[in-house]
């Protein structure tokens, strides 16, 4: 139902290879400093995994969804922090700009970030609202021809790189979201623009996740995305996209911690024998690989839609809520297998462990996808076969 075609099947070998030769050899270094992974930014660049899903007349690759989920499952293999990186640019930054922004937006800011010549960020968080993303504080007031920016974001990735940021500021607090919330593009060293505080995380701690402070933030009046009132519509379209790539993210991590919680297993002797002998690890390692097939499946399901221009509100959730938790249970039953060597840091099953537990946070929290996927359930009638 969801085979690869051969096309695709060589995107996913190329980025299996770059990301076992580039990335995983500095992988536990990037982790231990919180470091930025500048080179490797660069040369995703240059291959056109920051702009998989954009024409190509706008600089991009000209891919869909299917392969965006490749490319961010075979880099999140190896280190979730890169694949994160990819996903927060292409998902939220760049295809806001796609989706909503008019023609010459997209020609304008599209073309540096799909080259990689910009990394780019998107404001939706802030400290007073998470799941609660209607009540944003952060504000947009019109002065003539520009626009003035105050307020904050929060947990930003790329925040602190980012030569641009999609922020969703209110410009009508009576309105409230449903026509009170804008969205504006901000570009990096514009006066009362700055990144904030860098997080000090858990895990996926190479990429990079910061505030963005405004303060009397002037931009022009061109730089709004969309309708006035509109962006926090805008921002749930962008989010049905954007949570494809959080399922292909954990799939990455689902993936990377079975492969080495079997290469481990086929190595670890106890009693006489290999522990992958035994039965209760065999029962383990099945229960992984289901959950893992069963995640991929779903997640490709909504990636296809996706491209046939299906709208994938539930799929997308769907997706995000299973890929997510059965991730996070994969991971950690990672952690198990490798017993007491799974606690620390020479093995990878740690890190995946830390890693992973974002999934079911960031882009909406599994309580939010459980809600979405109800309304959207209980607002279609009951099929009568």
């Amino acid at each position: 139902m969801f085979g690869l075609t051969d096309e695709q099947k060589q995107l996913q070998s190329a980025v299996r290879s770059f990301a076992e030769g580039e990335i995983a050899p500095h992988v536990s270094e990037w982790d231990e400093k919180s470091e930025f992974p500048h080179a490797v930014v660069k040369k995703l660049g240059e291959m056109g995994l920051l702009g998989v899903i954009f024409p190509e007349e706008l600089g991009g690759a000209g891919m869909g969804y299917v392969e965006y989920v490749l490319a961010v499952e075979e880099l999140s293999r190896v280190d979730g922090s890169v694949g994160i990186i990819v996903a927060a640019h292409n998902s939220l930054c760049t295809n806001h700009i796609m989706l909503a922004g008019n023609d010459a937006q997209r020609q304008r800011w599209i073309p540096k970030l799909a080259s990689g010549e910009w990394l780019g960020a998107w404001g939706l968080t802030e400290p007073g609202s998470g799941s609660d993303a209607g009540g944003a504080r952060t504000t947009a007031v019109k002065k003539g021809d520009k626009w003035v920016l105050n307020g904050s974001k929060t947990f930003i990735t790329n925040g602190s790189y980012a030569g641009c940021a999609v922020v969703l500021a209110v410009t009508d607090k009576a309105k409230g979201a449903s026509g009170g919330i804008s969205a504006f593009v901000v570009e990096k060293g514009t006066p009362g623009f700055r990144p904030g505080r860098k997080e000090n995380k858990l895990g996926l701690r190479a990429s990079d996740t910061s505030e963005l402070i405004f303060e009397d933030c002037e931009i022009p009046a061109e730089n709004l995305v969309g309708k006035e009132g509109e962006g926090f519509k805008d921002a749930m379209r962008v989010l049905d996209g954007g949570r494809i790539s959080i399922a292909a993210l954990s799939l990455g991590m689902g993936r990377g911690a079975l492969d080495a919680a079997m290469k481990y297993s086929q190595e670890r002797r106890q009693f006489g024998k290999t522990i992958s002998e035994f039965q209760a690890i065999q029962f383990k390692l099945a229960d992984m690989a289901t959950e893992l097939d069963a995640a991929w499946l779903l997640t490709m399901r909504a990636a296809q839609m996706k491209d046939a221009g299906l709208k994938v509100t539930k799929e997308s959730a769907m997706a995000k809520l299973y890929a997510s938790e059965a991730a996070c249970r994969i991971c950690d039953e990672g952690v198990q297998i490798h017993g007491g060597y799974g606690f620390i840091k020479d093995y990878p099953a740690e890190k995946f462990y830390r890693d992973v537990r974002l999934c079911p946070i960031g882009e909406g929290t599994s309580e939010i996808q459980r809600m979405v996927i109800a309304r959207e359930l209980l607002g279609s009638k009951p099929s009568r076969g």
